[in-house]
């Protein structure tokens, strides 16, 4: 039992012996030095004080939107991380709930810069006097008043309807217009039947079939109105020929005006 107890120690107090333990304690090492290691990167870069987002670049032709919307919009983000943890998924996000924001791109740039790349919504009518209709025909909740002087077509109709009256829209208003006259307002109901209200005050009612060919017969027939020397309140073409006309009544005079002295 001594002899086996002294080869141990022998073993242990050799050369090769303590080179193996020296190689699992070096091993231990680099392990534990790695593990701080990741662990004090990860710190590094989750820290908000290093590398904070503090540059804001913005691209883009604006003509509605501003600069400071756009800045407003990210900083009420709950929490603005550093360039290493913060998401641009939820910048984009927050900056395309903006009402005239149709698209966004945003990236960010070493060191410290996010930036973004903005398309505007272009409008190209009013959506039942409340908000607007882009070229896609899609409804954005951007305020009438900031387009009121662009004297757009207000079009309306019901949710969902959108794309269906503007298509409408770009069909009558260049025969209209090639005969001298304006489109005020555009309406399509559940009915699925279309009125035009022109800029002249005059209404059409055009029903839900051949809205293209009562158009055209209103046109035909307006010299012929004209000759009747009334205003027009409405012209009602809902028929398979001819039409209906409501004629504008005179304000009567006032005969009880008091003399003049």
């Amino acid at each position: 039992m001594t002899e086996q107890v002294e080869n141990k120690e022998h073993i242990l107090s050799s050369p090769r012996g303590l080179k193996r333990w020296g190689g699992l304690a070096f091993f231990l090492f680099v392990i534990g030095f790695t593990v701080w290691l990741v662990s004090a990167t990860k710190d590094w870069m989750t820290d908000a004080n290093r590398l904070p987002l503090s540059n804001l670049v913005i691209q883009g032709q604006l003509h509605y939107l501003t600069k400071d919307d756009v800045r407003q919009s990210i900083l009420h983000l709950h929490h603005l991380g550093s360039f290493m943890t913060q998401d641009v998924n939820s910048i984009q996000a927050s900056v395309e709930a903006l009402p005239w924001v149709a698209q966004a791109a945003v990236r960010k740039q070493w060191p410290d810069t996010i930036k973004v790349f903005l398309v505007e919504n272009q409008p190209v009518a009013e959506w039942n006097g409340t908000y607007l209709v882009n070229r896609s025909g899609v409804v954005f909740k951007a305020p009438v008043l900031q387009v009121a002087g662009l004297g757009l077509t207000n079009l309306i109709g019901p949710k969902g309807s959108s794309e269906e009256v503007l298509a409408g829209l770009k069909e009558m208003r260049p025969v209209l217009k090639k005969a001298g006259f304006g489109i005020a307002s555009l309406s399509f109901n559940e009915r699925r039947a279309w009125r035009v209200v022109l800029t002249n005050g005059i209404r059409l009612e055009l029903g839900h079939d051949a809205r293209m060919q009562r158009i055209k017969r209103f046109i035909e027939i307006y010299p012929d109105l004209l000759k009747q020397d009334k205003p027009i309140d409405y012209v009602d073409l809902r028929y398979d020929t001819g039409a209906a006309v409501g004629w504008k009544t005179k304000p009567e005079y006032d005969n009880h005006a008091p003399d003049k002295k």
